[in-house]
């Protein structure tokens, strides 16, 4: 049973011509430590003679496994019950979050020995109710070190370390893990210093204590103070060494560890991927490639974070010609890579290549974990195939609420609001917990479908029902859908809601009230809107522009040169505009202004004649109304990528 072969442990109960107590407990033990909770009470229910022992291992086993009726009516038919039965009462109410039940069983207990009182104290310390804590504490008549650091810690935890080093002080006997407590109460306090002095004086030391030591002092920036404290550590390991040069790097100092990570004699291939990891985090990328390309053995989690890493650092090209690499050389590819992966594909987008991702993770048997498919749903629907995307999200045997923001936001992304609200209310049927970014997708939705009533409702649904505080966001999105519409007077009332609810307004949303000005030609709003974005984006062409097409909409043209001639002050220049596109396997980028791509000539060419046919096709429908897009003289640049 403990190696956890419960089909060999069955055959040699079932063949035991004789069997005694002892036996029939070891069984129903053993089935609780397996989770085969059902033959547990299955068998203790043929029991004909229980014993105490039966009766607590079958009532700390359904507390384990949640079943606290079942456990209840097992207690209650007891007719002995020793102080063992009652803690497993006391541990199993705490186990699963009913405190005050657990309280009221301690109150009624007979009979209560250190370990109850341990039980409760740490309880109500855990569900955050310290002042009753105390006084149980106080009320204890033995105690042990088990009561005394509890109570230490949680004092700590608080930040009443003064009350805390009282108790310190006041206990008879001290072990290791209660002078632990004290000092790692200090650190969390901010008083490194003194915790310092209470290490240098402990009368004994384990790893734990070096290590939280050091912790604290790279905490608070003294890290040659930490590295000399880790050299005098009498044992040192690679797993030690990880976690302080993990420290290191998470509190921002990625240079300094990796000079020690240099001299230091402890690396492995969990120390390298820290190191790599560090450099990803900050944007330096080359010296992670370095040490990445240094490594004489790389594990999964090595290429994973360097995949990831990479895709975070805008490079998702480059992290898939890794990911390429690893298929062809390196370990097998788990769930994280095919996720890190597939949002590549998502953010490129590629759908090519995304669906060769598809192919190979459901040849490598990922294709029913949550997380994979998710970014399967998401990469369909970012790449613009939303028939693929509704497919695989069909084909899900589990589905999350992540599942159902990528399906609900896809089809919002796309326009379709009609499938896109159908599928929030399939998502609340599922009984699964929307939260804020499914209301992100329904308002986007609404928004781009122009549902205003549609719009207001599922804001008020959000705040009133679900409990859903707004964001910038949700916010957005109102104003975006109220503007759309015209109603220029209500989205205004929106942004003041925003300021009442302490929103500094962001460009986003003042980015969303132009473009409803810009269509509504309201520039009175529109000047207002412009303005207060350009105060944090003094460089965004594209509001000058939108400013300047105003005026002259409305015959500014005086307001309209000064807009143009305050962009030439500032030297801001427009963006040239950008498209790509996929064929055979390469994608290519293209930038309006420039000629240098190899087949600049033939493109130019059909575009011309595209151009021609569109406008032969307009003078026969006489639609002598409808603007043409000219093709830019000075052409267009590519360049191709092969992912193949």
């Amino acid at each position: 049973m403990r190696d956890g072969s419960v089909e060999e442990a069955q055959k040699l109960f079932d063949k035991m011509p004789h069997r005694n107590t002892v036996t029939w407990n070891a069984m129903i033990r053993g089935y609780f430590q397996n989770r085969h909770v059902q033959d547990a009470v299955y068998l203790f229910n043929r029991m004909t003679d229980h014993d105490v022992f039966s009766y607590n291992t079958v009532i700390a086993g359904l507390m384990q496994c949640g079943d606290v009726d079942g456990a209840r009516k097992v207690f209650d038919g007891m007719n002995f019950t020793d102080v063992v039965t009652w803690n497993s009462m006391v541990s199993g109410y705490i186990r699963n979050g009913m405190i005050g039940e657990a309280v009221q069983v301690f109150d009624g207990m007979p009979l209560k020995d250190v370990v109850s009182w341990n039980l409760v104290v740490g309880g109500l310390v855990n569900n955050e109710e310290l002042d009753l804590a105390e006084k149980y504490f106080k009320r204890m008549i033995v105690r042990d070190l088990a009561s005394w650091t509890i109570m230490i810690s949680a004092f700590s935890s608080v930040g009443r370390v003064v009350e805390a080093r009282e108790l310190f002080d006041e206990m008879p006997v001290r072990d290791v893990q209660a002078w632990n407590a004290m000092m790692v109460g200090y650190i969390e306090n901010g008083y490194v210093e003194i915790a310092e002095g209470l290490l240098h004086k402990m009368p004994k030391r384990d790893l734990d204590s070096w290590a939280q030591m050091v912790n604290g002092l790279v905490r608070i920036e003294r890290v040659n103070d930490a590295m000399k404290l880790f050299m005098e550590m009498p044992e040192k390991c690679p797993k030690t060494w990880n976690s302080i040069l993990l420290k290191l790097i998470r509190n921002g100092f990625t240079r300094e560890a990796h000079a020690v990570f240099e001299k230091n004699p402890y690396k492995n291939v969990v120390s390298w991927t820290n190191m790599i990891v560090g450099y990803l985090g900050t944007g330096e990328v080359g010296s992670a490639i370095e040490l990445f390309e240094s490594m004489e053995t790389r594990d999964t989690a090595t290429w994973n974070a360097t995949i990831f890493g990479l895709s975070e650092n805008d490079l998702g090209e480059e992290g898939l010609k890794l990911f390429i690499r690893m298929k062809e050389s390196g370990p097998s590819p788990d769930k994280s890579t095919f996720t890190s992966v597939l949002t590549i594909c998502s953010d490129l987008p590629t759908l090519q290549l995304g669906r060769q991702t598809h192919a190979l993770s459901v040849k490598s048997g990922f294709d029913n974990i949550i997380a994979v498919s998710n970014a399967m749903v998401t990469m369909y629907a970012r790449c613009g195939n939303m028939d693929l995307a509704l497919l695989e999200f069909s084909s899900m045997q589990n589905r999350d609420v992540i599942s159902w923001n990528s399906i609900i936001c896809g089809f919002a992304h796309h326009g379709n609001a009609e499938v896109a609200l159908e599928m929030f209310e399939q998502m609340r049927s599922a009984d699964v917990q929307p939260n804020h970014i499914t209301f992100v997708g329904v308002l986007s939705a609404c928004s781009h479908a122009g549902l205003v009533d549609e719009g207001r409702y599922y804001f008020d649904m959000m705040k009133c029902k679900y409990f859903v505080q707004p964001t910038i966001e949700h916010y957005t999105c109102i104003v975006d859908l109220l503007g759309r519409y015209g109603l220029i007077d209500e989205a205004i009332s929106f942004l003041d809601q925003m300021r009442a609810h302490g929103f500094e307004i962001p460009a986003s949303v003042w980015g969303a009230l132009l473009g409803a000005c810009r269509i509504h030609k309201n520039v009175e709003v529109g000047e207002i809107a412009g303005e207060r974005i350009l105060d944090v984006e003094p460089g965004n062409s594209g509001v000058y522009l939108i400013l300047a097409e105003m005026y002259l909409a409305s015959g500014r043209r005086e307001d309209a040169g000064r807009i143009w001639a305050r962009m030439k002050e500032k030297g801001v220049k427009k963006q040239p505009g950008c498209s790509w596109i996929e064929v055979n396997s390469i994608g290519y980028v293209f930038l309006s202004g420039d000629k240098s791509h190899p087949k600049f000539r033939r493109i130019h060419f059909v575009l011309g004649l595209l151009h021609t046919e569109i406008e032969a096709e307009i003078s026969k429908s006489n639609a002598a109304s409808f603007q043409l897009v000219q093709v830019p003289p000075d052409g267009f640049y590519g360049r191709g990528i092969d992912f193949s």
